[in-house]
């Protein structure tokens, strides 16, 4: 086996292309917008993609690429990185190390949401306190209703539950997540839609904020006359 093949061989490949491929316009960009990341090469993500698509997916090139402290090498990570070998623990190890929302959608797009285990972890983690693990959370729940459809009733009681919550919580990123995912929930049916507008009845002149938003994204995922 030579360098090429070996982890760590793909690894400085991988930053090496990463480095040629730097943008600071677009590092200096994100960084203004508040994506404050340690090393941020600015690479754009159909390029990151482009670079993912010339190796195959390995758990020890991604749990690599995972610990480097570089942007573009978490997501490559999260795109190399087979579900096969990701397990429950490894999961929860990689949502605690997330510090960053453009990481926390990106790793629910491209991993968390086709985990085998994906339904029951991310009811974990939407009942954790912890800001980027309930985002983590409530994203992949978001995801799961795109792609694999209803949930059960207890399910469903227990995601409006924390999700409605969610929507009080300090962190906007928690709350824009819950808020996706109860926007999703809805969009499942009349039934579902009907169920939240119940919730939310009552919030139309509320003096709280949270409740107003919630109140008006509920209005605009439905028919103002089923108020």
């Amino acid at each position: 086996m030579n360098n090429q093949e070996q982890p760590h061989g793909r690894l400085q490949a991988i930053k090496t292309e990463l480095r040629l491929s730097m943008n600071g316009a677009v590092s200096q960009s994100m960084r203004e917008k508040g994506l404050v990341y340690r090393v941020n090469f600015g690479v754009e993500l159909p390029r990151i993609k482009t670079i993912a698509a010339k190796y195959e997916k390995d758990h020890d090139l991604a749990q690599a690429l995972w610990k480097e402290e570089i942007r573009e090498c978490k997501i490559l990570a999260a795109l190399l990185q087979p579900v096969e070998t990701f397990y429950p623990e490894i999961a929860d190890i990689w949502v605690e190390a997330i510090g960053n929302i453009e990481i926390a959608e990106l790793t629910c797009m491209n991993l968390f949401q086709y985990l085998p285990y994906a339904p029951s972890k991310s009811f974990q983690w939407i009942a954790d306190e912890r800001e980027y693990v309930q985002t983590c959370g409530f994203l992949t729940v978001a995801r799961l209703l795109d792609t694999k459809g209803d949930m059960t009733e207890r399910a469903s009681g227990e995601l409006l539950d924390q999700a409605i919550a969610a929507v009080y919580a300090d962190s906007r990123r928690v709350r824009d997540a819950a808020l996706l995912a109860i926007r999703k929930y809805m969009r499942h049916g009349e039934e579902h839609a009907f169920q939240v507008c119940r919730l939310v009845d009552g919030m139309a002149n509320s003096s709280v904020e949270a409740e107003q938003i919630l109140y008006t994204m509920v209005r605009e995922e439905t028919d103002p006359d089923s108020f």
